[in-house]
């Protein structure tokens, strides 16, 4: 059943496409992103709320969230690359990935819970990316706050076991603004609608048994991975480990 959802860094790119289907399937949609003027052009489209907001700010996060009303389903979307080499790089800049990337993860979640537990209701999806696992990476910044990001969702969803879903996800290598120009052009581009229908199915509920695993939404099919729901907890799959 539709509900209201909540999409940081709705602006753009994988958020605006991730608001753009759950309105298509009948969900009021608040988007939320840094720029004004992206959102109201996307909330206009949609039929949808904007709201213009910096995710790193906890008071602005706590009044957007407010604002809103009641979420059912809040997609913890907004990020940030900024790339250069680690040793000469600004600190601060450096710093500022894991305050987008990280700390408004944290910020959007941690204003969403209460209402959702006392509702008992309600879903949180995190994006994270296969830059925080896959080899060869070479810029330090984007790559461990996108560790942390799946680390943070994971251990969320145990803390959070049997009340609040918790997933993350990784959409793929899509084509954005972040990654413009980063990637050659026959590179295995993620098709852009398949994050958004992961997330619609994370949001039917379809998937909840399935909290706290790293879902993919170029490689695990949605209704694959409800019915092979029992061979991935047993197995610990979809899981970021250490095998030895």
């Amino acid at each position: 059943m539709a509900g209201q959802a909540f999409v940081t860094g709705g602006g753009r790119g994988i958020g605006a496409n991730i608001a753009r289907e759950l309105a298509a399937h009948g969900w009021e949609v608040v988007v939320a992103a840094r720029t004004r003027e992206q959102v109201e052009a996307l909330a206009e489209e949609i039929g949808g709320r904007a709201i213009e907001l910096d995710v790193t700010d906890a008071a602005a996060v706590e009044r957007a969230i407010a604002e809103a009303g009641p979420i059912d389903l809040l997609v913890a979307n907004a990020g940030v690359g900024r790339y250069g080499t680690t040793w000469e790089r600004d600190p601060a800049e450096w710093w500022q990935t894991f305050e987008v990337n990280v700390l408004g993860v944290h910020l959007s979640c941690r204003a969403v819970i209460p209402g959702m537990l006392e509702r008992r209701r309600g879903r949180i999806v995190i994006t994270g990316s296969g830059a925080s696992y896959l080899p060869g990476a070479t810029e330090t910044a984007y790559t461990a706050s996108k560790a942390a990001v799946h680390r943070y969702a994971e251990t969320l969803a145990n803390e959070l076991k049997g009340r609040i879903p918790v997933f993350a996800i990784s959409p793929g290598l899509v084509r954005t603004e972040m990654t413009e120009g980063r990637f050659p052009e026959d590179s295995p581009w993620t098709p852009p609608e398949a994050a958004p229908r992961l997330v619609l199915a994370i949001a039917s509920g379809k998937l909840d048994r399935l909290s706290g695993r790293y879902l993919h939404a170029e490689h695990d099919d949605p209704d694959d991975l409800a019915a092979r729901a029992d061979e991935i907890l047993e197995q610990d799959l979809n899981a970021i480990r250490l095998r030895r």
